[in-house]
C-alpha cells in the first residue's frame, strides 16, 4: 500500500500539472477569442456545442453554465449528430465543437455539414493544424503540453483548459450583456443558490408566530409568551413601538440576578435597543447581521412597525447557512 507521502506527492503534482496549463492559456488569448465572443453576442441564435468523449462532458458543462448566466445554449453529442440528431441546429445557431486533436472522425465527418448548413463554426481545440481548426471560422486554442496523466494519455490536463475557456466565454457574455444578480436568481429559483437571491426577510417572519409583550408585562407573561411562539425570544412593544426585546438568555440572567422575581416586569429584564432588519431586506442579509452581531434572532420591521421575528434556526432550515 502506498503511503501518504506518495500520495500526496502524486495529487500536488497533477494539481501543479494542470495549473501551469491553465495559468499558460492566458496568453494564448488573441482577437479571435474575442470575435468569437462579439460573434456570439450579437447573434440571434443559440449556442450548440458538440464533442465526443471527455470532450462531450465538456460540453454538457458549458451548456449548463451558458443557460444559468443567459446564453441559451444546447448540447449536441457529435456521434449522435451524425446519425441523425444534426436537425438539433437551427438556422441562426453558432457551433461550438470541442476536441483536443481536432481530428477525430465523427468531428471531422460533423464538420462540413455544418458549414452546408450555414452555421457559424467555433473550434475549440489544441491542435491549430487540425481539420477543425483549419475549417472554422473562429479557433479558441487550448493547447496544453502535457495531460496530468503520466503516460500522456487520459484526458486530463486538455479538458481542463477546455473547461476554463468555456468558463471564461460565459463570464465574458454575462458581464457584457450586465447579467445581474436579479436575472441570476431568475434562472436559479431552486437550492440554496436561489434562496440566497429571492428570499426575504418577511418570507420567513411571517411563516413564524409573532411573539410580543407589553412592556409593563409581568415575568410570568413574558415567559408564557417565549415558550408559547417558541422562538426562544419575545418583541417588547410600548404604544406598538420596539422598546427592547427578551431572550432565554435574558430569563436565565434574572433567575440568577434575583431571588424574588414577582414584581419584576419587561421593562425590567428586557435588552433595549435591539438589532432589527427591514422586512423587504434578502434573508441572507439577517445571516450576516446575526454572525455580525453574534445573536440567533434579529427582529423584522417595515417602516419602523414590528413584522416578526427571524431565527437562525429559520435559515438552517432554509438552507440559507
Amino acid at each position: 500500500m502506498e503511503n501518504d507521502t506518495a500520495i500526496l506527492k502524486i495529487a500536488k503534482r497533477t494539481i501543479e500539472n494542470e495549473a501551469n496549463a491553465i495559468q499558460n492559456l492566458s496568453s494564448l488569448l488573441d482577437n479571435k477569442f474575442s470575435n468569437a465572443v462579439k460573434h456570439i453576442i450579437n447573434s440571434s441564435g443559440r449556442i450548440v456545442i458538440s464533442g465526443i468523449g471527455k470532450s462531450a462532458l465538456i460540453a454538457s458543462k458549458i451548456v449548463a453554465t451558458l443557460n444559468s448566466t443567459g446564453t441559451p445554449a444546447i448540447f449536441m453529442h457529435a456521434a449522435d449528430a451524425i446519425h441523425g440528431d444534426l436537425g438539433t441546429i437551427q438556422e441562426y445557431d453558432t457551433v461550438i465543437c470541442i476536441s483536443n486533436s481536432g481530428n477525430t472522425p465523427e468531428i471531422k465527418m460533423l464538420i462540413p455539414l455544418i458549414k452546408k448548413g450555414g452555421n457559424t463554426l467555433i473550434a475549440m481545440t489544441g491542435n491549430l493544424d487540425s481539420a477543425l481548426a483549419k475549417q472554422s471560422d473562429f479557433v479558441l486554442n487550448t493547447y496544453v503540453e502535457k495531460e496530468a496523466c503520466p503516460n500522456n494519455l487520459a484526458p486530463t490536463t486538455s479538458t481542463t483548459a477546455q473547461l476554463v475557456i468555456g468558463d471564461a466565454i460565459a463570464v465574458c457574455l454575462l458581464e457584457l450583456r450586465g447579467f445581474s444578480s436579479k436575472d441570476f436568481a431568475k434562472y436559479h429559483p431552486g437550492g440554496t443558490l436561489g434562496k440566497r437571491l429571492y428570499l426575504r426577510v418577511s418570507d420567513i417572519a411571517e411563516k413564524n408566530q409573532k411573539p410580543q409583550v407589553d412592556i409593563n408585562a409581568d415575568v410570568k407573561t413574558v415567559i408564557v409568551e417565549i415558550s408559547k411562539k417558541m422562538l426562544g425570544v419575545t418583541a417588547v412593544l410600548e404604544n406598538d413601538k420596539i422598546v427592547g426585546i427578551v431572550t432565554d438568555g435574558d430569563i436565565r440572567r434574572m433567575l440568577n440576578k434575583h431571588d424574588v422575581i414577582g414584581g419584576l416586569t419587561a421593562k425590567d429584564i428586557m435588552s433595549s435597543n435591539p438589532k432589527t432588519i427591514a422586512n423587504n431586506t434578502l434573508a441572507i442579509k439577517a445571516l450576516e447581521l446575526m454572525q455580525e452581531k453574534n445573536i440567533s434572532q434579529v427582529l423584522a420591521v417595515d417602516n419602523g412597525t414590528y413584522m416578526g421575528v427571524v431565527h437562525i434556526h429559520n435559515l438552517i432550515t432554509e438552507g440559507i447557512l
